[in-house]
């Protein structure tokens, strides 16, 4: 399956009806208490071929509880938009459970954990998406910095300059403590995650194929590394074949996991053009790498750059631009950090930085809060300023723009 196949299937799956609902937005709660209710027939109902998050609701919808649906006649569940006469037969089989009995017998074989709507360990981020999968497969750990995620994505076919940019860029960001976020795919994903962990970062692999079944075969040796490092994630149930059409699909969690996403390397209709998409669609930010302009792989990420993503050439571009954390995060080392550029603030700087209240605050007061000598102060002000922290709000006043 080439990138540009993808890129169309998912493409028109986009512009189909079924994907965008603003009424989904307490998707998430919804499937979550029919977890808590009965979380067996939720399994059971939620590994049907066919049933994605609104094909649940509006099932739930209309039979009340995911026990009735799978109760349910043929003819009733053949009533319910997008239900045909496959997918019924899907539900009614599925009802037996001996399918779900399997999948919780090798997930407790393999040390693979269900993650279901609702559960704590699911980062917040993810939470928030209208789309959210109906069940997660982990191997792995989350943590809490993991909520400084970037996701890293690009071409399949990467060139010599395109690695070497993924490795910049995954380099720097890990040495602030971000977390790097891609989908094990061949080319610019695998370079991020190698990288990752060779600069003893974290990294997330979000899988098209599910957790027993890795795919590209070549990648076994890493996923193996990232497991123990890491975080492997799939929505694809143990021992499922690969389909090319979710491969494209599973770029949602990649953008919805992540602060921002970075095009490393694309081409005009590369798939990670894709993950762009959601991100936009997510409200994350976007980011490019620019790449020669007569150069074929770059033509897909110069476009994005023309079309609004933010130019990007190291870590603290990235950094600079990424907005706000929903919570708080506290990194390995201790540092509590909830604005992204942060991390890019020497100590000195967040000192002086500390010693700013939101509210114009007279040099002289920094100066005592910070036990800092004048004149370093004074330079730290304006380094401060350079970077967007702070703003000049009168002749010896500075207020910052935003919170420790």
């Amino acid at each position: 399956m080439t990138e540009q196949e993808d890129y169309q299937r998912l493409l028109n799956q986009l512009e189909s009806p079924e994907t965008h609902h603003p009424e989904d937005q307490d998707l998430q709660e919804t499937l979550g208490k029919e977890v808590l209710k009965d979380q067996e027939s939720y399994l059971r109902l939620a590994l049907v071929d066919g049933v994605g998050c609104r094909t649940m609701r509006r099932l739930l919808s209309r039979f009340g509880s995911a026990k009735d649906v799978l109760k349910a006649s043929l003819r009733d569940l053949g009533s319910v938009e997008r239900v045909g006469p496959k997918t019924a037969t899907a539900i009614r089989d599925n009802g037996q459970g001996s399918y779900a009995d399997e999948v919780l017998k090798i997930c407790k074989q393999q040390k693979i954990e269900l993650l279901f709507p609702g559960d704590p360990r699911i980062p917040v981020l993810l939470t928030e998406i209208s789309d959210p999968p109906l069940v997660l497969y982990l191997q792995g750990e989350f943590r809490p910095d993991d909520a400084l995620a970037v996701g890293m994505v690009g071409t399949r076919h990467a060139t010599a300059y395109g690695r070497y940019m993924a490795e910049r860029l995954t380099r720097g960001l890990c040495g602030y403590g971000c977390t790097i976020v891609s989908g094990l795919a061949r080319g610019i994903d695998g370079v991020c995650h190698r990288k990752a962990l060779e600069c003893g970062g974290r990294t997330i692999a979000v899988l098209g194929s599910s957790l027993t079944e890795i795919y590209p075969p070549e990648h076994a040796d890493l996923a193996s590394n990232i497991r123990n490092h890491g975080v492997l994630l799939s929505e694809t149930p143990p021992l499922a074949k690969p389909k090319a059409g979710v491969f494209p699909q599973r770029n949602r969690i990649i953008s919805g996991l992540s602060l921002g996403v970075v095009v490393v390397e694309a081409a005009e209709r590369s798939g990670s053009l894709i993950t762009a998409r959601h991100a936009g669609e997510q409200g994350r930010d976007v980011f490019a790498v620019p790449g020669q302009a007569s150069a074929p792989t770059s033509r897909g990420s110069n476009r994005l750059i023309r079309d609004g993503a933010l130019l990007v050439q190291d870590a603290e571009d990235i950094l600079e631009h990424l907005g706000p954390l929903s919570r708080s995060a506290k990194l390995t080392g201790g540092q509590i950090v909830q604005q992204p550029k942060e991390l890019i603030l020497n100590e000195i700087e967040r000192g002086v930085l500390q010693a700013i209240d939101v509210m114009p605050t007279d040099i002289d007061l920094v100066v005592q809060r910070s036990q800092l000598a004048v004149s370093q102060v004074l330079s730290t002000l304006s380094v401060l300023e350079l970077k967007g922290a702070i703003k000049r709000t009168g002749g010896r006043s500075y207020g910052r723009k935003y919170q420790i």
